[in-house]
């Protein structure tokens, strides 16, 4: 003869073994996986993907000029170079519409809060050129006492293009490595500061 079950001892068993089961799936993690990511997850790495490719193929320059490296860049938006096959769309004349500021020319100390205001009403992220030796190291001018030393000693400068004067062909240069650098495709896109600028510390050596 079987002994009758305690439903009392049975239930507490239940609970004993549902605690366990509860207890050791707590302490397995399960493996990462592509069927199990979540769809927010998944539109994150496609996205990102994306929004890079659209902001290295649609720069928006902003229609400003300095001194006489302005008269290249207004060669640079001419016929002959055609930089828009390349993205690099229409000069815009307001910073609300740009995310692109070419420095072309020498700063002044006294031009220093114009070209910050600027630079502060651009649409982000933004990015800066320095054109030409004045916009990167002050030019003939270095040594002069209301002659900015580059522009980076005021706003953080992801490209330089040296010359004095400098060729459109070099600026379009320039905004080439721009676009590899907005893509991801070369080191320095994720910060910015305003460092040290080995041209400007040669310029001190002569």
């Amino acid at each position: 003869m079987y002994e009758e079950h305690d439903p009392e001892r049975f239930a507490n068993a239940e609970k004993e073994m549902t605690k366990m089961l509860q207890d050791s799936l707590k302490k397995r993690k399960t493996p990462t996986n592509t069927m199990f990511l979540r769809l927010s997850d998944f539109s994150k790495a496609v996205s990102n993907g994306v929004v890079k490719w659209s902001r290295s193929n649609s720069m928006w320059p902003m229609l400003f000029g300095l001194a006489c490296c302005a008269i290249e860049l207004m060669d640079f938006g001419a016929a002959r170079i055609d930089a828009e096959r390349k993205g690099y769309l229409l000069f815009r004349g307001t910073p609300r519409q740009c995310d692109v500021m070419i420095v072309a020319g020498w700063v002044t100390k006294s031009m220093v809060p114009r070209v910050k205001r600027l630079y502060e009403q651009m649409a982000s992220p933004k990015y800066v050129v320095a054109y030409g030796e004045c916009a990167t190291a002050g030019g003939p001018w270095y040594e002069s006492y209301n002659i900015v030393k580059g522009i980076d000693q005021v706003l953080p400068v992801d490209v330089y293009a040296i010359g004095c004067p400098p060729k459109p062909e070099n600026l379009f240069a320039a905004l080439m490595k721009l676009q590899e650098k907005v893509g991801g495709k070369v080191a320095g896109s994720e910060e910015r500061t305003i460092a040290e600028n080995p041209r400007r510390a040669e310029n001190e050596r002569v």
